[in-house]
Formats: C-alpha cells, structure tokens, sequence
C-alpha cells in the first residue's frame, strides 16, 4: 500500500500481511523505549489476531455457508469501521479513488474472503495459511511486471523456492483435512488478495487510508448482499457458538486488527513489521493443533515451510558494492 499523509495513529494505511510501503517513525529517546514495547504488544495482537480469522473460518464448519458467512463478517467490519470513521471523519474518496476503492473491496473484502471461507472446507487451517501467505510473493511478481519495480535475484530466487513449495504440498501435502481443490482455492484466494492490495497501492495514492478501509469493506459488504437472505435463515438456525464467531471475524481480525497494524506501521520500520506476518501460519499450526486436533501432514508442512522461505528470501536486498 502506498503510504499516505497520516496526522494520527488511525489515519495510516490498514496495510495487507507482507506488503512494505512505510517508513519508520522515530521519536525522542526518551519516548523509544515505551513505544517500542506498545509496539511490540500492538503486533503480537494483529497476528494472533489474524492468526485466530483461520481457526474462527475452519471453526465455524457447516453451520454457516462461505458466502452467509463472508456477508456477515463484512456486515459486522463495515459497522465497527464506520463508528470509527464518523469518529475521525476521514474524507470520502472521489473520482478515480473512488472507482479503486470499489475495485480493491471487491476483491479483498469479497472475493477473497468468500474464496478463503470455501477453501477452508477442503482445507486444514494451517495448509491455507501457508498457502495465503504466498500472496506478498505474488505482489512482488505483479509489482515487478505491472509497475516497473522490476525483478531483482532475490525476489527470483525466492519465488522459485515457494513454488517449490506449493508444489510440494499439492502432491505430497494433502492429508486427512486437506484435498487437491482446498489448494486450488488456497492459491486463488492468494491471488485475491496480491490483486486487492495491487490495486489498493494505487487508490491510496489517491483517496485517505481510512476512508479507503471502510469504504472498501462497505462495498465489499454489498457486493456480498446477494448472500443476505441466506445469511438470515442461516444465523438464525445456528449454533450461539457460530454466530459469535462470526461477529469476532468481523470486531477483531477484520476492524481491530487493521487498526492496529496501522499503528504499528506508523511506529516501526515496514519491512521489519511486514516480515513480522511470517510467523501468522506458525500461530495457526499451533492453533489449529490445540483447539480443532488438525495438522498437515509431515510433506505439508515443509512444504509451507519453503512458501515461507521463499516470501522471506524474495524481501532480502541485494547488496551493495563495497567501494
């Protein structure tokens, strides 16, 4: 995401897992050191937090069909991100902000999390975090073909050993909880979210990073409103347990948690803190071990393991000559 003028800890940009577009802030030292703590704690809670949207989705099973589910989380985000903004009073966007705007909440706030929601029915949540987070790969590939940022060897170099890695998974990860069209719907919800933030670099550049949030998400909501009465029927014949998972998507990984990324982005180094999103799938793994009894099996995990070597590697920078 580009980086916009920001006056306050909620005025920056929502940024996406994996994605760096912000300088650090730095202060007066005698201020570094409680920042850096509340920083610290700020990031701990977005990935556990983002880490728990994939335990939630496979959590929730059939009481809620991916679209009934990805309507009310939207639903519930957009009034959750709408208090917030009538709070700040961010400016709308216009003109062609606008029109990315639209672009980047169809298919972030839509389509990928009703693609996300269907692939976690084929899939373990650990296998569709490895695989999402191949998503920042796939924005460096797109940044260097689209926007003219080029292909440095590490971003080759990493990009074929995560391909390594989906390959892996895909003939030798599929498990008891995992099968072939789970990845396929892994992969494309990753390419949703590399074209949802693509897109939202651009209007960012053109309308307020708040505004750009809620917007998004609201568009995204009624993109979603075909699902509505479906939605309806489904919450109310649904276990309590459902229905509040799904109003926690919607209050904490979706509005909370961009929040406080933003926060976070504001006070930090962006590589650093994007970098930081790597061990997301880790926390599902564990997460989903403990409270759902699912793992990938051994080949899954390694090769989630190379997905993530391969994001890491990509962010290196070449080094420079001594002279």
């Amino acid at each position: 995401m580009q980086p916009p003028s920001a006056t306050g800890p909620l005025d920056a940009a929502p940024q996406a897992p994996g994605v760096p577009d912000q300088a650090g802030v730095t202060g007066a030292p005698g201020a570094a050191a409680a920042r850096n703590w509340k920083v610290l704690a700020a990031t701990l809670v977005v990935l556990v937090l983002w880490a728990s949207a994939f335990i939630a989705i496979r959590g929730i099973g059939d009481a809620l069909s991916p679209g009934a589910l990805a309507f009310g989380r939207q639903l519930v985000g957009t009034v959750v991100l709408v208090a917030l903004a009538v709070w700040r009073r961010p400016p709308l966007p216009r003109g062609r902000g606008l029109l990315l705007v639209a672009v980047y909440g169809v298919l972030w706030f839509a389509g990928y999390t009703v693609v996300l929601n269907l692939a976690e029915r084929h899939l373990d949540a650990g296998t569709a975090a490895m695989l999402v987070n191949i998503a920042p790969l796939l924005v460096a590939v797109a940044a260097g073909a689209f926007l003219k940022e080029g292909f440095p060897r590490p971003l080759m170099i990493g990009m074929l050993i995560a391909f390594a890695g989906v390959v892996l998974i895909a003939t030798g990860g599929v498990g008891v909880h995992s099968d072939p069209l789970g990845i396929a719907l892994g992969i494309l919800a990753a390419v949703l979210y590399a074209s949802g933030v693509l897109v939202q670099k651009v209007a960012l550049r053109h309308t307020d990073a708040l505004s750009a949030t809620w917007v998004g998400c609201a568009i995204g909501a009624a993109v979603l409103l075909p699902f509505a009465p479906q939605a309806v029927v489904e919450v109310a014949a649904a276990p309590t347990p459902a229905v509040l998972a799904m109003v926690y998507l919607g209050v904490f990984p979706s509005a909370v948690a961009f929040v406080l990324w933003a926060y976070v982005l504001q006070r930090s180094s962006a590589g650093a803190t994007a970098s930081a999103t790597l061990a997301v799938p880790a926390i599902v793994v564990v997460l989903s071990w403990l409270l759902l009894g699912e793992l990938p099996t051994l080949l899954g995990l390694i090769g989630g393991a190379l997905c993530l070597i391969g994001v890491a590697w990509s962010r290196r920078r070449p080094r420079l000559p001594r002279g």
